[in-house]
């Protein structure tokens, strides 16, 4: 097992692969497994929908991103932001450095400080569940997450364009989706050829195919501040016990790990372990890895490994597991 491809410092990774987050390829996969973790950046503008059985996560590292959905037979545009940015007033920021071991040293009256915020960048997070059209709309300078699983091969992807201001079907093409990357451009060049593009009607001639599975009928979450849920659940981290962020109800799994005594895990799908803070330990056939914080190390599956995490530690565990499929 080569671990030189499984651990990569996420931030690292993307200023060394900038130039793929422009046009007009915008994207790069880090690792292209059981797992798919991508990051996309931006410009771009579409009008397709991708509808596909699996569950897609995303995170923006950079900037804000559109994700324009189609719940319930309506169109809404769901905002997912690098930050809505969190404040902090200065008097209460001063009033936790003035507390540090170095607060002899200084002289400074708290109550005389003006009342002005402190910015601090938040990203924000979201899971979008499956069978939910969806259209990523990004701009210019922006680097996002996304994480979504190798397609089951009882699984069909389809892209689809909708009458302009409806949801009417204009044009679609089913497949069974093994590299979206490179199977999405002819599709689209298809469409744009067409005369369905031309006239913005469907072809009276074609019958659309019956979908072979009910369109989900759930309203999507708001994309939520990570940081701050993280901050929410430090008491618990901070006793040993890791946080289920979405239940059951979903096949990704995302959990939040704080500090622990080495434990063994085995999974029959890929892990991804991504180390906000602190650090761990992970022993995988034979190799010890070391992660700090911004580190990240892909586990794949039907691997047993050992992992110890040190004081501090808040580390993110996603795994998208398909026997969690809901129908």
């Amino acid at each position: 097992m080569n671990g030189k491809h499984l651990l990569f410092n996420v931030d690292k990774w993307i200023i060394e692969n900038e130039q793929a987050f422009l046009p007009p390829v915008c994207n790069k996969l880090m690792h292209f497994s059981q797992l798919n973790i991508m990051f996309v950046g931006g410009p771009n503008t579409r009008t397709d929908y991708h509808i596909e059985e699996g569950e897609e996560l995303f995170y923006q590292v950079k900037g804000d991103m559109c994700l324009k959905v189609v719940e319930n037979g309506k169109h809404k545009d769901v905002h997912i932001r690098e930050g809505e940015v969190r404040e902090s007033t200065l008097k209460s920021y001063l009033s936790f450095f003035l507390s540090l071991s170095l607060s002899p040293l200084f002289d400074v009256h708290i109550t005389h400080i003006p009342s002005c915020s402190l910015l601090f960048w938040s990203p924000q997070m979201f899971l979008l569940p499956a069978r939910i059209p969806h259209s990523p709309q990004r701009q210019a300078n922006t680097v996002g997450l996304v994480v979504e699983r190798r397609r089951l091969t009882t699984e069909t992807d389809c892209l689809r364009y909708y009458v302009e201001g409806t949801t009417d079907p204009l044009f679609e093409k089913w497949f069974y989706c093994e590299d979206l990357g490179t199977q999405l451009v002819p599709v689209i060049q298809e469409f744009f050829a067409s005369e369905q593009h031309r006239t913005g009607r469907p072809d009276p001639d074609e019958v659309f195919r019956q979908p072979p599975f009910q369109m989900n009928t759930m309203h999507v979450m708001s994309p939520f501040n990570f940081k701050e849920f993280v901050d929410t659940q430090r008491p618990s981290l901070a006793n040993g016990q890791p946080i289920d962020m979405f239940g059951a109800q979903f096949e990704t799994e995302i959990m939040l790990y704080g500090h622990g005594p080495t434990e063994t895990f085995k999974r029959d799908t890929d892990i991804w372990i991504w180390q906000q803070e602190g650090s761990s330990h992970v022993t995988l056939d034979g190799q010890e890895f070391t992660l700090s914080s911004g580190d990240s190390l892909l586990i794949p599956g039907q691997n047993q490994f050992q992992w110890r995490r040190n004081e501090g530690s808040v580390t993110l565990f996603i795994v998208q597991n398909p026997e969690r499929k809901k129908a």
